[in-house]
């Protein structure tokens, strides 16, 4: 479903139907619809501690490994590893709501209440559901993984820093296959108040229209919700055991801008670049398309563009946040996911929404 609705560039953004929409300044976003933990998690008593974005987490490794064959049991379990990214996790309004009601004063929250009342109306095993390290305990554990494991938690990089960082125990011989991944929520109520709405588009009127990577009308990002995993494996190991190899990564870039500014965060993604591309054999660094961050913000637009252009010149690029959103630390993954998929039928998923080229954001933008 998913790469049938990137391939007829079908958007999954539309308004929130959850209690409290009406506080929010956007209203919008790219939800799941119609998930239950159950049908993927095992065992299902896990499910008591967790949250529903470690849930889509662990999903998403259960259906990876399916995909790729291998059942629990099945491999080395000294030679598997985990490493999954996440951000942090701010709680469901549902389960601080008795213990909000507690402390409440003819209808006023009373801080000092909270040490003392809170504790009694909140489920004993609370912290377990919203810990941004549960999701790759709880595949370590299911698929009894006992090589490297590691948790990520920077942000919209997370889970590409999770893919680059498997790569690389995979590479000094610490594993044969790493289950990499990421997921995130944007959407719960708790978060998108804690994190403001300054960045976040208005477009109330459209909102299938309103995420708009390198457009000039572009207002804000869109938030959304998602995850996917990624099964790494060595090649030797994927074929001799007859594995369906669907791509290869040839290289990875990792930096740090050390500022804020413009200027060092368009350097830092240049350097990032050249990282990935000098890995490649000469012969092989004409790259094909880059499916860009494209997070639809007025300033981080401009600063990526300008970048991939002094860097890769006029390879094309698409941004497929317009698609689904952002998913903050599941972002990455996705939208690797994507374009793995994307390459046995040599089609890139389009970017929606891109009607008005902005000239401050001068790269080649596949569109409709």
């Amino acid at each position: 479903a998913f790469c049938e609705s990137l391939k007829d560039g079908i958007s999954g953004i539309k308004p929130f139907d959850f209690s409290g929409a009406e506080l929010l300044a956007s209203g919008f976003g790219g939800s799941i619809d119609d998930f239950e933990g159950k049908a993927y998690v095992k065992p299902r008593k896990s499910l008591k501690v967790m949250c529903r974005v470690i849930q889509l987490g662990c999903a998403s490794a259960e259906l990876a490994m399916q995909d790729a064959g291998l059942e629990p049991g099945q491999t080395d379990p000294d030679r598997l590893g985990v490493v999954f990214g996440n951000e942090m996790l701010y709680g469901e309004a549902a389960d601080l709501a008795d213990a909000v009601e507690g402390c409440l004063e003819e209808g006023q929250f009373q801080y000092e209440h909270w040490g003392h009342q809170a504790m009694h109306n909140m489920y004993p095993l609370w912290l377990l559901k919203y810990l941004p390290n549960m999701t790759a305990c709880h595949v370590g554990i299911r698929h009894d993984a006992r090589s490297h494991s590691n948790s990520i938690t920077m942000s919209d990089v997370s889970s590409l820093l999770a893919i680059i960082e498997s790569v690389m125990v995979i590479q000094r011989g610490q594993a044969d296959i790493m289950i990499a991944g990421g997921v995130g929520s944007r959407l719960g109520i708790t978060q998108m108040l804690y994190r403001g709405q300054e960045n976040v588009s208005q477009r109330k009127e459209d909102p299938q229209s309103a995420s708009r990577p390198f457009d000039q009308q572009r207002d804000g990002t869109v938030n959304g919700e998602g995850g996917a995993t990624l099964i790494l494996e060595r090649a030797d190991s994927a074929r001799a055991r007859g594995a369906n190899i669907l791509g290869v990564i040839g290289g990875y870039g990792n930096t740090c801008a050390g500022a804020t500014t413009p200027d060092a965060l368009e350097n830092a993604i240049c350097a990032s670049i050249r990282q990935a591309t000098n890995q490649l054999p000469e012969s092989n660094r004409e790259i094909g398309y880059v499916n860009a961050h494209g997070a639809s913000t007025v300033k981080g637009d401009v600063i990526e563009a300008r970048a991939i252009k002094r860097c890769l010149d006029q390879t094309p690029v698409t941004a497929l946040k317009s698609q689904f959103g952002n998913l903050g630390a599941g972002s990455g993954a996705v939208e690797m996911a994507a374009s793995v998929l994307s390459l046995p039928s040599s089609t890139i998923p389009h970017t929606l929404n891109y009607q008005f080229p902005d000239p401050a954001c001068p790269v080649q933008v596949i569109a409709e």
